[in-house]
């Protein structure tokens, strides 16, 4: 069966459309198997005002945010309430994620203050208007690499960068690392930061001393604003943050632990990398078991992190961490006190134009879906009600880069088969998919007979997806062929899918 999206030949204000490439897999198996001085001296401290005149701030500017305070952000309203008062209109909105925290910007989309969205990930309030066709333009969501890529080649040229960090010296170096509002390394921040034409520090406190540490480099910053508060770090745990416990994802969680030792890829040295669902946090608990079951020293683990993965290297079994963004208040303080926890870009993490990128050095990465469909195509991007749920992140990178790519989910969720015939938007292709791990079983992508033989040798139920899907099928619900809503690129760029107007039933 043929999954491929319809794409439109252009997108309007967006030029010409590149669509994703399926055959230029087979290269990315065999591969699996900047700037001048801002001057010396203290940094001008301004009012926002005085900050925007700086920029040369006007009608259609891009201006970018990032979200490592994630849903506690105060910074991305702040910035867009003032642009409101000075009467800007048309504005590009670059952030690297949005959250329910960021519901006033669907004021400001409606009244033509925001007329582009550019990001890797929206939901919330955002997601609904978006859904709703409120923005004009349609939404472009792009992955951590993606975006990474589009912002070094300059594809995505940013006018001014406003950098929320906790601290600053006077000097303009800034840090997430320390301060009230403490929210770990500025990952996705570095890259705006050393592209931006203007680069705006915002943060709640000035060390008159020069920091020791600083994720974003006095070289890079043109002015600092300082507020009282740049929002609230509680939000920083805005997801799921503990192992599922149920004995369903217990069952997934061992099951693919399993896989991952029949693989063969766990082995001294070997690299880690899970997101933060319930089943992914099992996998994590339940890896570090097996590692010291088989006497078994890893060498990194990365991504968005959390509690889970520093458990992983406090217990000695994983050297070091790289880490783009984290996702709990342990991840934070780990940032700051130990070692071995060291900070990445989002350039670093996953741009596909730095090719030891560290997603390029990962063994095994855990993945989650929304949907999945019988070409592996995964979504986590819309629902099946329509509603916008997240977007990329770091699924197709990581996908793409890791020898052992698993997918863990459920087969139903909420009344609703998590495999179908065709999944309502591609987030991730399947040819980047390795292995899917339910509680009825392993199902193998074709490309990877070798994983196949492993487990039937180990002893592993191996399922067909066509079993899968046809016990809990459901009809396809794409209906409509309205004006483009979302724009899903691929890490290259390419648009991988488009979510239409009157797209779901």
């Amino acid at each position: 069966m043929d999954t491929a999206p319809i794409l439109p030949d252009s997108l309007e204000g967006f030029g010409p459309v590149r669509a994703f490439d399926v055959s230029k897999r087979a290269a990315r198996v065999t591969a699996r198997h900047p700037t001048g001085s801002r001057g010396q001296g203290s940094k001008p401290v301004l009012d926002l005002d005085a900050a925007f005149e700086l920029a040369g701030i006007r009608d259609g500017s891009v201006l970018s945010f990032h979200h490592h305070l994630r849903n506690g952000d105060g910074v991305l309203n702040l910035v867009l309430d003032k642009a409101a008062q000075l009467g800007l209109r048309g504005l590009t909105v670059a952030p690297s994620s949005l959250f329910p925290v960021h519901a006033p910007l669907v004021e400001h989309i409606k009244s033509g203050v925001v007329t582009r969205i550019c990001t890797d990930y929206v939901n919330g309030a955002v997601g609904d208007a978006i859904i709703q066709g409120h923005l004009g333009t349609p939404l472009i969501l792009q992955s951590h690499g993606g975006r990474a890529r589009a912002i070094t080649s300059g594809e995505l040229a940013i006018d001014a960068a406003f950098i929320a960090a906790p601290v600053a010296d006077r000097f303009g170096g800034a840090t997430g690392g320390i301060g009230r509002a403490a929210c770990g390394p500025l990952g996705y921040a570095m890259v705006d930061a050393n592209h931006a034409a203007t680069v705006i520090v915002v943060a709640e406190e000035i060390s008159q001393q020069q920091l020791d540490e600083a994720e974003i480099g006095a070289d890079r910053t043109d002015c600092i604003v300082l507020l009282d508060r740049i929002g609230d770090p509680s939000g920083i745990e805005s997801g799921t943050t503990r192992p599922a416990q149920d004995a369903t994802s217990a069952r997934i969680a061992s099951l693919c632990v399993a896989a991952i030792k029949a693989s063969s890829v766990m082995r001294d040295g070997f690299s880690f990398q899970t997101g933060t669902g319930g089943i992914s946090l099992a996998v994590a608990q339940r890896i570090g078991a097996a590692m010291i079951d088989s006497h078994i020293k890893g060498s990194f683990v990365s991504g968005g992190i959390s509690a889970a993965s520093v458990e992983l290297v406090r217990a000695g079994l994983f050297e070091r961490i790289h880490n783009v963004q984290s996702f709990d208040l342990e991840a934070v303080r780990s940032f700051h006190q130990d070692p071995w926890h060291h900070v990445m870009s989002a350039a670093q993490y996953a741009s596909p134009l730095v090719p030891d990128a560290i997603c390029n050095q990962l063994d095994v990465m855990i993945l989650g879906a929304a949907e999945i469909d019988r070409q592996f195509n995964v979504n986590v991007t819309t629902g099946s009600n329509g509603r916008l749920l997240g977007g990329p992140g770091g699924h197709p990178d990581t996908a793409a880069g890791a020898k052992l790519a698993i997918v863990t989910t459920r087969t139903t969720a909420h009344g609703f088969a998590k495999l179908v015939d065709r999944v309502n938007c591609i987030t991730t292709p399947g040819c980047d998919i390795d292995l899917i791990v339910t509680e009825r079983g392993l199902v193998v992508h074709p490309q990877r007979a070798d994983l196949a033989d492993r487990f039937t040798h180990a002893g592993l139920p191996l399922v067909a997806m066509d079993d899968l899907i046809a016990r809990d099928s459901k009809p396809d619900i794409r209906i409509g062929g309205g004006r483009p809503l979302i724009a899903v690129e691929y890490r290259d760029g390419s648009i991988l899918d488009v979510v239409r107007q009157g797209g779901f039933g």
